[in-house]
C-alpha cells in the first residue's frame, strides 16, 4: 500500500469520509466513519475510542468482568491510524476510503490485547531469531440465500436450471463457479482496488461453499489485513447479488463446515527457506506446534459453534497429526519443489479471528524452535484411523486451557490471556443460559 496520505490523495482525491478499523478479539472490524481531507488531524492526533472496545463479546456487549468498562469509567484511549493500510472502499462511491487503527495507552504504547499488537510482538520474536516468516490465508465460506426460511434457518443456494435447492457436493466443480460468476467478478474488482492479493477461487467440500486464496506474503500483519479486508468485500459483494456469506464455522448440521488453513514458511536473512534447507528446523516447528495446539484451541475455535466442525471424516483435524501431501492431518506439508516447503496449519474454523491464529502458530513455531522439540513420526494415511482423537473438542474445555497455558502466558501476554479469557468464560455462561428450540422438542412434552 502507499506510504504517506498525499500518495494516497494524489491517486484518490475524490475521499472525504475515512473508515478508522480496529479488529477486536474475534475478529470483528469494530471503529468509526470520519469526514477526512488530506491535512486533517487524523492523520496525525488519530481518535479516542473507549478501550471497553477490546472487551466486547461477540454480540457487542461489553463484558464488565474484563474491568474494561463502566467500573473504571469506560475510558477513552488514543487510537491512530496505519497509513500504510489506507485504501479505498469501491464498493460505496469514490468518496470513502477504510484505514486499520492500533490503540495506544496513555504511556503511548499499543494496547496490550490489540490481535494486531500481539501478532506484531510474536513476529518480533521470529525477527529476532533471524527468521522471516512468509505466510498466506485461505478462507473458506458459504454463499446463501438472502432470507432465512421460516424456522429462522439458513438456505441453500438454488440450482439455475433445476430451480431446486442444491444439496450435492462437486468439490472442484467449474460449473458452481460459473453459477455464481457475477459474485466472484464483484469481488475480484473489490480486491484489485484494495491492493487484497486474493488469487485461486474453488468450489469447495459443500453445497454452496467456495474458498478464496490469498497471496504469499512476508509480512503476516499485513497478511492478515487482507484477510480482514477480503471477509469484508466477500459479505458486501455477496449482498450486492442479493445473496448472504458467511464465515460461521458449521451452519448446517448435515453438511461439512467451513475453516481457515494458514500456511507458513521461515527465511533466514539470506532468503534461505529453512524448512528446506534444515530439516531438523521443519521437524522442531511442528513439534512446537503439536505440543501447543490443545492450549491455543481457544483461538482456533473460538466459538460454540466452533466446535461442530469437528468430526470424524469430515476433513478437520481431531488430533495434533503432521504427514507429507496429507490433507487428513492438523499439519500438513504440501508437495511441491523444496523452495516451496511449507507447513499448512489446517485447524482454525472460518470464524477463526486470523491475527490471533496466526500469532499462536508463529508462537507455537518459535516454542518448538527454542525448545529444540521433536516431533513424532509423520502420519501416512488417515489420521483418525491411526491417531486417538486428544484436541479439546468442547468450548468450555478449551477455555480452561487456555487459562492455564504457561505457555499462552508466556509467549501472547498474561494480560491478553486473561482478556480473552474472560470474554470467553462470559459468552458460554450467556450461551448455556439459553433455551433452544432442540430443549423445546426433546423436552417440553417428554419430562
Amino acid at each position: 500500500m502507499r506510504n504517506s496520505v498525499s500518495e494516497f490523495f494524489s491517486a484518490h482525491a475524490e475521499t472525504r469520509f475515512l473508515d478508522l478499523i480496529i479488529p477486536d478479539i474475534n475478529g470483528i472490524a469494530r471503529g468509526k466513519r470520519v469526514r477526512i481531507s488530506p491535512k486533517s488531524s487524523v492523520f496525525t492526533d488519530g481518535i479516542m475510542l473507549p478501550r471497553s472496545l477490546f472487551a466486547s463479546d461477540i454480540c457487542g456487549r461489553t463484558v464488565l468482568e474484563t474491568g474494561l468498562g463502566i467500573a473504571t469509567g469506560d475510558q477513552d484511549l488514543a487510537c491512530r491510524p496505519d497509513i500504510s493500510t489506507l485504501r479505498p472502499v469501491p464498493w460505496i462511491d469514490k468518496s470513502t476510503a477504510q484505514c486499520f487503527m492500533e490503540m495506544y495507552d496513555g504511556e503511548g504504547n499499543p494496547f496490550h490485547s490489540s490481535p494486531r499488537h500481539i501478532l506484531r510482538q510474536v513476529v518480533a520474536a521470529m525477527h529476532r531469531r533471524g527468521l522471516h516468516p512468509v505466510v498466506a490465508v485461505e478462507m473458506e465460506f458459504f454463499l446463501l440465500r438472502k432470507h432465512l426460511d421460516r424456522k429462522g434457518q439458513p438456505q441453500l443456494l438454488l440450482d439455475p436450471v433445476s430451480g431446486r435447492e442444491e444439496r450435492s457436493t462437486q468439490v472442484y466443480s467449474m460449473d458452481d463457479l460459473d453459477n455464481v460468476e457475477p459474485f466472484i467478478e464483484s469481488v475480484q474488482r473489490y480486491a484489485a482496488a484494495q491492493a487484497v492479493p486474493a488469487s485461486a477461487v474453488i468450489a469447495e467440500y459443500a453445497p454452496g461453499q467456495f474458498e478464496i486464496n490469498l497471496e504469499h506474503k512476508d509480512d503476516p500483519v499485513a497478511a492478515c489485513d487482507d484477510a480482514l479486508c477480503l471477509k469484508r468485500i466477500i459479505r458486501r459483494a455477496a449482498r450486492d447479488h442479493g445473496l448472504l456469506a458467511t464465515f460461521m464455522a458449521k451452519p448446517f448440521a448435515d453438511i461439512s463446515g467451513s475453516g481457515t488453513h494458514i500456511h507458513l514458511s521461515l527465511y533466514d536473512k539470506n532468503g534461505n527457506n529453512r524448512f528446506a534447507a534444515k530439516p531438523d528446523d521443519l521437524k522442531h516447528a511442528i513439534a512446537g506446534l503439536q505440543a501447543t495446539m490443545a492450549d491455543a484451541m481457544l483461538l482456533f475455535a473460538p466459538h460454540e459453534n466452533s466446535y461442530r466442525r469437528f468430526r470424524k471424516n469430515c476433513y478437520v483435524p481431531l488430533s495434533p497429526s503432521w504427514g507429507f501431501n496429507n490433507r487428513s492431518v492438523a499439519l500438513r506439508v504440501p508437495a511441491g519443489p523444496d523452495s516451496a516447503r511449507r507447513i499448512e496449519h489446517r485447524l482454525a474454523g472460518a470464524d477463526t479471528n486470523p491475527y490471533l491464529a496466526m500469532a499462536a502458530i508463529i508462537a507455537g513455531i518459535l516454542h518448538g524452535l527454542e525448545e529444540c522439540l521433536e516431533a513424532d513420526a509423520p502420519i501416512d494415511g488417515d489420521a483418525s484411523e491411526q491417531c486417538d482423537p486428544t484436541l479439546p473438542v468442547d468450548w468450555l474445555q478449551s477455555i480452561r486451557n487456555f487459562s492455564d497455558s504457561l505457555w499462552i502466558e508466556k509467549y501472547l501476554g498474561a494480560d491478553f490471556q486473561s482478556l480473552v479469557a474472560t470474554i470467553k468464560h462470559a459468552e458460554h455462561s450467556a450461551y448455556q443460559q439459553h433455551v433452544s428450540a432442540l430443549d423445546i422438542q426433546w423436552y417440553l412434552r417428554t419430562v
